[in-house]
């Protein structure tokens, strides 16, 4: 992962990414241990591919997940 350049004073360069990784950590790490980094590795992408990115309901989608998002365009 890279860090986002910008230049010193602007927030908003960098909000996305930690508004994502604030919900991460909040919805499945938390202060649970894991047993391994590979087994933390596969949660975080089973929670992205079948949670944040299909179900997820998203602000700028009116609230909807994506999956519905996309069914009303093609209706």
């Amino acid at each position: 992962m890279r860090l986002p350049v910008g230049r010193t004073g602007q927030c908003w360069d960098s909000a996305l990414a930690e508004s994502f990784f604030v919900t991460l950590k909040h919805e499945l790490l938390g202060n649970r241990p894991w047993p391994s980094r590979a087994a933390a590795r596969s949660a975080i992408f089973e929670w992205i591919e079948a949670w944040y990115n299909i179900r997820r309901l998203h602000g700028s989608l009116g609230y909807r997940s994506p999956a519905e998002y996309e069914t009303a365009l093609a209706a």
